[in-house]
Order: structure tokens, then sequence, then C-alpha cells
């Protein structure tokens, strides 16, 4: 994961934002779940700072987009209680995605401050770009 790469992915996800007029934090993470880059669009909440930036590293961390990991970590699901794990880094609702190249998990993007289906929306035309 290059800062082009992750500025690329960032605009493509900017970009989707600003066409449904949400603004969101964005993050890129590279294969170790490292911050590669962050951008807070104007008058999005500080509260999603950590949030996009922890959604980013939670998809890393388990290889499996935010939203998907939400839908087995319920009570009684195989990975219920996840999100205490990791120092409470793991985010398990909508809005990050591993970012693949040859099939293989190389980094992630996180979005944070809409709706969940916003934020997934968002994150999804970010990784489309990469």
């Amino acid at each position: 994961m290059t800062l082009a790469d992750a500025r690329r992915v960032t605009a493509a996800a900017e970009k989707k934002a600003q066409e449904i007029g949400q603004p969101m934090n964005i993050a890129v993470v590279d294969e170790g779940g490292n911050l590669v880059s962050h951008v807070r669009m104007d008058n999005a909440w500080i509260g999603s700072i950590d949030i996009s930036i922890n959604k980013a590293f939670t998809s890393r961390a388990f290889d499996i987009s935010t939203k998907d990991l939400a839908q087995h970590s319920q009570s009684g699901g195989q990975f219920f209680g996840i999100h205490v794990s990791n120092h409470g880094r793991v985010m398990i609702f909508a809005g990050g995605i591993p970012l693949k190249l040859n099939g293989k998990v190389v980094g992630a993007i996180g979005v944070s401050g809409g709706s969940g289906d916003q934020d997934h929306a968002v994150a999804e035309a970010g990784a489309a770009a990469f």
C-alpha cells in the first residue's frame, strides 16, 4: 500500500461522500494495519476520526468487512465479544473493507460519519478505486 494508492482510494471515497451529501472521516491502512492516510472532510464528526481508523484496522486485522464481522459478533454468534479484543479497537459495524491485490489483503479502508449504510457505500467506492 503506497501513499499514492491510499490517496486514490481516499479520493474516490471522498467523491462518493460528497455525492450523498455526508461528510466523512476516511482512513486507509497498510498490510500491517498501520495508518497510511486519513481525511476528515469539512464538518465530519470529530468523534468519528478514531472510529474510521479503527474500522480500517479491524478490516485488515481480520480480513473481513466490518459489516460482515458485525453479523457474526452478535449474541450467540461465533465472534461474540470480539469488539473488546485488541484494546477495544475492533469495530463491529459497517464501514470497513479490506483492500486486495491479486487476491491478497494488502490494506483496508475505514469510513465513519454517517449511517452504517452510508459508511459502507463510501468505503465500497474507495475500495473499488484500489
